[in-house]
């Protein structure tokens, strides 16, 4: 009980010192520019972690069956979800919006997979102590996270605005728990998999860095890697699908980013959706922003 809670100060404390600091808005871009590097810093120190992982490349036929299988159940059930959500409760659109998506995404997405494999080499190439990387490892989130809740207290969402907005807490909700369906799903079909294990796994709603760091000091390298790389299979998913679903399923194409629609998928949710659907895609990726640590950590911690 006491390694949970203080796992959960760990995490999110940052965030909410992050948040109430009275950081002024002139260095917003500044805390964005540290944010990026520290993002590639965590994806180099998990890859140089993988390195030390005994036998590794044996292991990489099966870390690829598990990333594969976990992105279908978790993908899947949410796109279920979220899809019957705007059957049953359509969103009114007013906005024609182009059907143009950012290649400068979909680039960064194949640029952090290079930085991880970067990190990997580096790792087997130097004699790290894996306490060591640890350590680094998490320094760099809590940095990470400190720089998440001052993004958050400069994007002009207040906490109240954000939890009073129906659609995007409704859409949070049946993202959730479509999802953790989709996590059950995996653990009941994977050996050595519990349940609370495949619900800690698909809990990182796309926050790859998070997940990946969280998931290795429960799991170990190997299954960090698998969170990792599931999350940013949904980046790459929810960047080639989002302009194809928004016409008929916008709650569905909000959804599909994760955690992500906060910022890396918004402007490609608002070229394929329009103006009118940024609050949306801002108060939905503000609550799974939220959630995402403190579920993993939960699920990690009481399985």
């Amino acid at each position: 009980m006491l390694d949970t809670l203080f796992t959960l100060l760990w995490v999110l404390s940052p965030l909410v010192i992050g948040f109430w600091l009275p950081i002024p808005s002139r260095y917003t871009p500044l805390i964005n520019r540290l944010l990026s590097v520290l993002v590639w810093a965590i994806l180099l120190l998990i890859g140089m972690s993988l390195a030390q992982v005994h036998d590794i490349g044996a292991q990489f036929g099966a870390i690829a069956r598990y990333v594969i299988w976990l992105a279908v159940c978790c993908m899947g059930s949410g796109l279920i979800g979220l899809m019957l959500l705007d059957r049953r409760y359509p969103l009114t659109r007013t906005h024609q919006a182009s059907q143009a998506a950012p290649n400068l995404v979909l680039s960064g997405t194949f640029m952090q997979l290079a930085c991880l494999g970067v990190g990997f080499g580096i790792g087997r190439i130097l004699p790290i102590a894996q306490g060591t990387l640890s350590w680094g490892i998490k320094l760099a989130l809590a940095l990470l996270i400190l720089s998440v809740g001052i993004g958050l207290a400069h994007s002009g969402l207040r906490l109240r605005e954000v939890l009073l907005d129906k659609r995007g807490a409704l859409i949070s909700l049946v993202f959730c728990v479509s999802v953790a369906v989709g996590g059950a799903i995996f653990a009941l079909t994977t050996p050595s998999v519990s349940l609370t294990q495949g619900l800690a796994l698909s809990s990182g709603y796309g926050w790859y860095s998070l997940s990946g760091i969280l998931m290795t000091d429960r799991y170990g390298a190997v299954w960090g890697t698998v969170a990792l790389l599931n999350d940013l299979l949904r980046e790459l998913c929810a960047l080639l699908l989002i302009p194809l679903i928004m016409p008929r399923y916008p709650s569905a194409a909000v959804g599909l980013g994760g955690a992500t629609s906060l910022d890396f998928m918004l402007p490609v949710i608002q070229s394929s959706g329009g103006n009118a659907m940024i609050p949306l895609a801002l108060s939905f990726g503000c609550i799974t922003n939220l959630l995402a640590p403190l579920l993993m950590v939960m699920f990690a911690h009481f399985g």
